[in-house]
């Protein structure tokens, strides 16, 4: 095995595993965090701060009463998992003594520290922890709009799980034969190697469904994450039944017309599809949009992942830009921890911990066929930085019983991320 697969299976088995944390240094009076957002880092950051300092009162705001991962949405997609499969309760979460409240943050005083609820009540907290993921930019994309995903489903914010069936639906009714359009935005976006798994998924129902069918790949990009292993893999598994075309070829998605079902790109070219998958631009979702800039994302320090321009809110998850780590789930359970664990350190007048930030990014490509990717960031002088050769991605070549194994490393990174958000 190698050394790369080597701290690959170390990284995940350490996904439930929480950042070591002092326990107060003296008796403390109860102070309270509040954390927007139910997902990987707000999930995350509320099940942490209640095991690692129990002198925290915490309240986690989320209007969904459950929880459908991003994580594994594709196999759904694939025909190899089902929804229940990936929706998850807070009923684990009300078990570690954190307060669940089902209502929409409408809007964050940082001066007064208060967050308002869409249903009129007020909390007040010492400390912000926001993971409110992200908002899509309906428009970025002309004729793409929420009346558009309707009949163009992006499947990219799961929600209940409607868009997921949406997409899941059409793909089950579309005739064998039939052409199934993706446009893919351009980077920095939610879960870069998604896209390609998604691809890999639904190319993995066709050839079992409807083995005439076809993918029609439209990127904004030249490249993406894990290209060179995807693309052998859909070689082996797929033969011809998927075109990637990156933004060089014209596959720049700029139009939509739902109705008619095509796909405009930016040298005019018109693609009528049978099935369309429109992924459109991303930004932070709207209770963090007072805190971006221009680039629509939250600008945060790398050791607390607070907001440069609100102190005491730390933003984590998808909203913010903390490049080069990518907006995976991984980088948004990892980073919340940090962001609890400064967070209390700074009630307590204390230095906030020098952090490690972890990322492993598992892909399926096909039945029993995994690959993934492993990346460790320190902050340095010019901010969050990969350290060198602490990473690892799967080797190429015709290696079955390593695309076996890392489907199983999936499966179990999965599991245990889960239950360390969740219980």
């Amino acid at each position: 095995m190698s050394n790369a697969l080597t701290r690959r299976t170390l990284l995940a088995a350490a996904a439930a595993a929480p950042l070591a944390a002092p326990l107060p240094l003296r008796a403390q009076g109860s102070a309270r965090l509040v954390v927007v957002g139910g997902g990987f880092g707000g999930a995350s950051a509320a099940s942490f701060a209640r095991r690692a300092y129990p002198w925290l009162t915490v309240t986690l705001v989320e209007p969904l009463t459950r929880f459908v991962t991003c994580p594994y949405g594709n196999l759904v997609l694939g025909g190899e998992r089902r929804m229940e499969q990936i929706t998850h309760s807070y009923d684990g979460l009300r078990a570690r003594g954190v307060t669940v409240v089902h209502d929409r943050a409408a809007a964050v005083d940082p001066a007064a520290r208060t967050v308002r609820l869409a249903g009129g009540q007020t909390l007040a907290y010492d400390r912000l922890i926001l993971a409110p993921g992200i908002a899509l930019r309906w428009g970025g994309i002309e004729g793409y709009d929420e009346t558009a995903s309707a009949r163009m489903p992006h499947a990219w914010v799961p929600g209940d799980g409607t868009q997921t069936r949406t997409l899941r639906r059409m793909l089950e009714e579309m005739p064998d034969g039939g052409v199934v359009g993706m446009a893919i935005p351009a980077n920095p976006f939610r879960c870069p190697p998604g896209p390609y798994e998604r691809i890999s998924m639904i190319a993995h129902y066709l050839k079992r469904q409807k083995p005439r069918s076809k993918i029609l790949a439209l990127d904004a990009k030249e490249g993406f994450s894990k290209q060179p292993l995807f693309q052998e893999g859909w070689a082996a598994l797929y033969g011809g039944m998927i075109e990637w075309v990156p933004a060089s070829r014209d596959g720049k998605v700029v139009k939509v017309d739902p109705a008619a079902m095509v796909l405009e790109t930016e040298f005019g070219t018109k693609h009528r599809v049978a099935v369309a998958n429109v992924i459109p631009p991303q930004r932070a979702a709207d209770i963090a949009a007072p805190f971006a800039d221009a680039s629509g994302w939250v600008q945060v320090d790398p050791t607390t992942f607070e907001a440069r321009t609100a102190p005491g809110v730390h933003v984590v998850g998808d909203a913010n830009n903390g490049a080069p780590m990518p907006k995976s789930g991984y980088v948004a359970n990892s980073t919340a921890k940090q962001a609890v664990a400064s967070a209390a350190a700074l009630l307590r007048g204390e230095r906030p911990p020098e952090p490690v930030y972890f990322n492993t990014c598992y892909s399926h490509v096909g039945e029993e066929y995994g690959i993934s990717v492993v990346n460790i960031f320190r902050v340095g002088p010019q901010g969050i930085a990969e350290v060198p050769d602490s990473g690892g991605i799967s080797p190429r070549g015709n290696l079955p019983d390593q695309r076996r194994l890392e489907a199983l490393h999936a499966d179990a990174w999965y599991s245990s991320i889960t239950r360390d958000m969740f219980g």
